[in-house]
């Protein structure tokens, strides 16, 4: 069967991979166009296309999916199908019914559940237990097509989004080609989503990242989790009239209660502050300019820690 992949970031790779592997023929892989990276903002191409180009495979990047030029390019290729994996775009109509076996997408959730941008953030997020993979055919309302395949995966409790992220990226290139093989038999099942069922899961910001330490321990415990690698979640030192940055790169919640954004104490545990519920033990943390170090290394050599309190940039930090 011939397809076309459309994928961008690192999420899509396996699936790409899995492509490249079946004995599909892969005539195209669409991506995004190479994007500055970076401080010193380097064109760099996604990673979708470095592993494309590896595989020896067409690479095309279009600056707009509904370019006359692209649409007649791709109706040259004449595809079966079009599968798609987080490209980062919509697709307009007269792509995704373009080919006569439709086109599918793998999305990081158990639709109809976190339809979105961030399915796996927020999953982590509102303390889920598990979450999945769903191969669904594309439609014009986001993320709202008819399934034709799932799967679940668990969540661990020392689950990041990266680490989240890598499993439903293995788990779905599994089930997106599991899914194509039935397509091309003519034996898939496509079941409507039930819309009344359906929660939404809107793209993370970078100022997400900010504790606002008022919120209770264990959600704080889950926005570290679900932040890492990016945003990442971040507080302010107050420090001599100014603000030290403070990145948050691991913590754990503990019941005792305390002054919400105060330093309580400081052990080989880590640092531990108080919150709106509970108590938030730092493990890791990471200041301006610096390497990642754990929070009793940081404490070490900030003696004066207990009783300062986290806060915001309105708390006599800088602008970054």
């Amino acid at each position: 069967m011939k397809i076309i992949f459309m994928g961008t970031p690192e999420f899509a790779v396996p699936s790409l991979e899995a492509f490249a592997q079946s004995d599909q023929e892969l005539v195209a892989v669409v991506t995004r166009e190479d994007m500055p990276q970076g401080r010193r903002l380097i064109l760099s191409p996604p990673p979708v296309k470095q592993r494309a180009l590896q595989l020896g495979l067409r690479v095309i990047q279009p600056a707009k999916l509904n370019d006359e030029a692209f649409i007649r390019e791709v109706r040259q290729l004449a595809p079966d199908l079009v599968a798609v994996v987080a490209y980062g775009a919509f697709l307009p109509k007269s792509l995704y019914e373009l080919p006569p076996l439709g086109t599918i997408n793998l999305h990081p959730s158990l639709l109809p559940k976190y339809r979105g941008a961030a399915p796996i953030q927020r999953a982590i997020l509102n303390g889920e237990s598990e979450t999945g993979v769903t191969i669904i055919s594309l439609s014009e309302e986001m993320d709202a097509g008819d399934i034709i395949l799932q799967e679940r995966v668990p969540i661990e409790p020392t689950d990041t989004s990266e680490s989240l992220g890598e499993k439903l990226s293995l788990r779905g290139a599994h089930t997106l080609l599991a899914a194509v093989k039935a397509i091309e038999k003519g034996t898939e099942k496509r079941v409507p989503q039930d819309g009344t069922e359906a929660t939404f899961a809107p793209k993370i910001r970078k100022e997400d990242g900010l504790i606002d330490w008022r919120l209770s321990a264990p959600e704080l415990a889950r926005r570290v989790r679900a932040f890492s690698p990016w945003p990442g979640t971040y507080t302010y030192l107050a420090s001599g009239g100014g603000g030290m940055f403070l990145k948050v790169r691991g913590a754990d919640s503990s019941p005792p209660a305390g002054e919400a954004g105060m330093i309580i104490r400081c052990d080989s545990q880590g640092i531990h502050v108080g919150t709106g519920n509970g108590t938030l033990i730092l493990r890791e943390v990471q200041p301006e300019g610096k390497k990642a170090m754990t929070a009793a290394q940081f404490a070490a050599g900030h003696r004066d820690l207990v009783g300062k309190k986290l806060g915001g940039e309105g708390e006599g930090s800088s602008k970054r």
